[in-house]
């Protein structure tokens, strides 16, 4: 297997608090100190930036993610999380002014499109979004990189997107290519689960990420008995679940979004022994599923990235106070899309997409002063002088690679029981 995973902190015991307040902040202490970058004077020399008076200027942001449909009860969460920087920048009196314009795909690739285009038809040079990689993939080859504009997704984890032609389509969250790597070690290797059967969403998202667990699996030395895919949001899964685990494997993989994934374990659950251990994905990490099911789902573990940036803590309390919860999946991706968004933008000196996609690597990867969500007002008027800024996030410490992806990323292994969700253990992929 390419890359380098390691199993970085164990810590079972944490209590069951839900997802919310684990995925926001790191396993383990972390200090919150903004110091100046040591790698600045090593760097080449960065794209021209012309920055502006932050008095005179207004940043425009889109927000496109999934507020209803299948992925709507994270997409809200995530939506709100993306406008959370422009919020803050206006309750702290920051001169710079944010106008961001909020869509909502459905989680449906149309409907995506169609906001997409409303966006650019507004005049929105970049936008956090989408979620969904069956949605971000179609919504980037038919709007943002023929209408040059930059889309940062907080979600979207195929591998398919990697390949996408231009530089406009970045993301904060990792790819699958990462996750199913870490499914199939932490079942193969840590769990002794020696078959699987993956029932999987019939679509960019469920099928790249099954196919990579699959690979991955049978590297290791295990067996697939059985690969079904499906249709989101059908009224029984009973029969697809029949033939799924026809081969009684040690291990059900499921790669759903909430609203099936509620359907596909109450049919599970009505029909099926509950001591079938079963691993979920990202798009199942949501602290109602137990009560939405109505079983305690005893015999579910699952992966999701975490919020592993060195500002973890800070984004928390930021997301807190202004929501009056803790954060969930992909919130703390969804604040540095946006942030490093804004940042790009005021140091290109311009509401435009070529410009912003030149200085997206430039407010993000090592050299200049350390920007980051404690300290993101100060930063913003950094980036409007020219100043060269580094941005340190909630959920990394967002260094994009030369496709637009994360270049080192950690991932949460999460326990159902008792109605709740708990951390047990963080693994860090270094690419």
């Amino acid at each position: 297997m390419p890359g380098n995973i390691n199993r970085r902190t164990y810590v079972k015991g944490l209590g069951a608090t839900g997802t919310a307040g684990l995925l926001a902040g790191c396993i383990g202490e972390e200090e919150d100190v903004i110091e100046e970058s040591e790698d600045g004077d090593d760097e080449e020399e960065d794209a021209e930036a012309t920055g502006t008076d932050p008095d005179e200027r207004e940043v425009m942001l889109g927000i496109l993610q999934p507020e209803t449909g299948d992925l709507g009860e994270l997409g809200t969460p995530i939506a709100d999380a993306a406008e959370l920087p422009a919020l803050q920048l206006e309750n702290e009196g920051s001169p710079v002014t944010v106008a961001v314009q909020r869509e909502d795909t459905q989680t449906e690739s149309e409907a995506g499109i169609s906001r997409a285009e409303d966006l650019v038809a507004a005049g929105v040079p970049s936008f956090t979004g989408a979620a969904a990689s069956d949605v971000t993939i179609p919504v980037a080859e038919s709007v943002a990189i023929p209408e040059q504009v930059v889309m940062c997704s907080p979600a979207s984890t195929s591998p398919l997107i990697t390949d996408l032609d231009g530089d406009y389509v970045f993301r904060t969250a990792p790819s699958d290519a990462l996750q199913g790597q870490v499914m199939a070690e932490v079942a193969f290797e840590e769990r002794g689960w020696e078959s699987a059967a993956s029932f999987h969403l019939n679509d960019d998202y469920g099928q790249a990420l099954s196919e990579v667990f699959v690979d991955s699996f049978e590297e290791l030395g295990g067996e697939v008995t059985n690969e079904v895919a499906f249709e989101p949001e059908q009224p029984s899964y009973t029969s697809g679940l029949e033939d799924v685990l026809s081969d009684e494997p040690d291990v059900l993989i499921v790669i759903a979004f909430p609203v099936s994934g509620i359907q596909i374990f109450r049919d599970f659950y009505g029909e099926f022994s509950d001591e079938l251990p079963i691993m979920v994905t990202d798009g199942l990490i949501e602290d109602g599923l137990p009560e939405d099911v109505d079983n305690p789902m005893d015999n579910v573990m699952g992966t999701a990235p975490a919020a592993d940036g060195p500002e973890a803590d800070a984004f928390a309390e930021l997301y807190e106070e202004e929501y009056g919860s803790g954060p969930g999946v992909f919130n703390a991706h969804a604040y540095d899309a946006s942030a490093v968004q804004i940042l790009a933008n005021l140091r290109a000196g311009e509401n435009d997409g070529d410009a912003i996609s030149s200085q997206m690597r430039e407010v993000a990867n090592p050299g200049g002063e350390v920007v980051g969500p404690s300290n993101f007002a100060e930063g913003v008027e950094l980036a409007a002088d020219g100043a060269e800024v580094e941005y340190q996030g909630a959920s990394s410490t967002v260094d994009f690679d030369e496709n637009g992806d994360m270049e080192s990323v950690s991932y949460d292994i999460f326990e159902f029981g008792d109605f709740e969700i708990e951390a047990v253990e963080r693994i860090e992929f270094e690419a």
